[in-house]
């Protein structure tokens, strides 16, 4: 019990720690789009293999948390806490420039419990999307010198619970009642190089809240005495969520030094009401072959209908996107005594997308590899727990150089821990 005590305060200790750095999360001028960099209901374990989890359930044994497809909820076996933080290194470059920021942020916080033999329930909290950019153009009107600067923070984050039930042997069906909720915030900006300027800023803040829904089933076979063969498929449907737009034009200077001065004078401050903000219509589809205990391999396909998106009713003007991964997980010997690096996960992955931007005329893709382990810990409270350390290491660049645009390239690095335990089990006393 002791032990069970010390690891929850652990965890709680760990969000409030990561929550408190979680203000800056992204430096990319594509989440300038839509409503940000998409970040995916995925942890640490899943991204190690390219993002693969459509038709991904339980591997070697080890529960997971697969909140991309509630169908595989019904696979838990044990309670299971999973929490993590991420960080990434982003290089921009444009013609001969380029810059290099690093940020760091909680990632998620998961649970399951199983409800009988059939079922099991999750609940947890993860990004939805982040929003983080500020750069500058430099223009001359006339014989002054102009700045104009374009900035964005914030994000959406996703708290939801799930169901997943097994039909059967074979079949698996579930679904998520999410609530996605938080603050996108734009300025632009006009600032004259002269000390003293008065310069005018423009900024819109909209604070987003609403209930989407997603769904998932799969569908396993044998193929031989170890070998199964998984179909799966997951969506989202197309939600309208709340929106509430506040809209501020304010006038201000910059000393000697660059620091801006309180707000001159508001020109105009107007808050536009509630309105919404639509998600698109998702679909995922997903195979897997695996070697019980073993091995297990995988390829993923997804598109969403982001041309349907609109906020305030205006639409945003992305395009559909679609993308697919393939990777795997290989365990030489889980239950190994003699060699701790053979009870190790080894997951590796490629992925590919072509995002939901286009400028001038140019599609933004995506394309990324991805390295990660799963260092298995002592076991305790009796062999009844078992615990797991999930880091992976995504390699990746978005964007082209042509057509005057931005390069982006990423190295980015996802920790978890997951832990498994009998809590919640009513035994007989006779």
């Amino acid at each position: 019990m002791y032990k069970r005590i010390n690891y929850i305060a652990a965890i709680l200790v760990l969000v409030c720690g990561l929550s408190a750095q979680a203000q800056v999360t992204t430096s990319s001028p594509y989440s300038r789009y839509g409503i940000g960099n998409i970040k995916g209901s995925l942890l640490p374990q899943l991204r190690g293999m390219g993002g693969i989890s459509t038709a991904v359930n339980k591997v070697t044994g080890f529960n997971y948390i697969n909140m991309q497809n509630p169908a595989s909820y019904s696979g838990v076996t044990l309670t299971t806490i999973d929490i993590g933080m991420s960080a990434g290194l982003t290089n921009l470059s444009r013609n001969n420039l380029s810059e290099t920021s690093f940020n760091s942020t909680f990632s998620h916080l998961a649970f399951a419990v199983p409800v009988n033999r059939r079922s099991a329930l999750s609940f947890g909290i993860l990004p939805y999307s982040d929003l983080g950019y500020s750069y500058r153009n430099t223009v001359k009107i006339d014989t002054m010198t102009v700045d104009q600067l374009y900035e964005g923070e914030g994000g959406l984050s996703k708290a939801y619970v799930g169901y997943g039930y097994r039909i059967g042997d074979h079949l698996r069906i579930g679904a998520n009642a999410e609530y996605i909720f938080g603050n996108l915030q734009t300025t632009r900006a006009t600032e004259y190089t002269e000390i003293g300027s008065i310069n005018a800023k423009l900024q819109n803040k909209n604070s987003v809240g609403g209930l989407n829904y997603s769904y998932g089933v799969q569908y396993d076979f044998n193929v031989g005495k170890r070998t199964i063969v998984t179909l799966g498929y997951s969506g989202s449907n197309s939600s309208k969520l709340n929106s509430s737009q506040t809209f501020f034009a304010t006038q201000y200077t910059r000393d000697v030094n660059g620091n801006e001065s309180t707000a001159l004078d508001t020109l105009n401050s107007v808050d536009r009401g509630k309105s919404n903000l639509t998600l698109p219509l998702s679909h995922n589809f997903g195979i897997s072959i695996q070697q019980n205990d073993r091995w297990l391999i995988g390829a993923d396909f997804r598109m969403s209908k982001w041309s349907a998106t609109s906020i305030n009713n205006v639409n945003s003007g992305l395009q559909d996107s679609w993308g697919a991964s393939l990777g795997g997980q290989w365990t030489p010997d889980y239950t190994s005594y003699n060699s701790y690096l053979k009870r190790v996960d080894y997951r590796l992955g490629v992925n590919y997308d072509k995002t939901y931007i286009q400028i001038n005329n140019q599609d933004i893709k995506q394309m990324g590899a991805s390295l990660g382990f799963g260092f298995p810990l002592p076991t305790a409270n009796g062999g009844t727990a078992f615990y797991k350390i999930n880091f992976t290491t995504e390699v990746g660049q978005r964007g082209t150089l042509d057509n005057n645009l931005v390069k982006e390239k990423f190295i980015n690095f996802h920790l978890g821990f997951t832990l498994n335990d009998t809590w919640f089990r009513k035994y007989r006393v006779d």
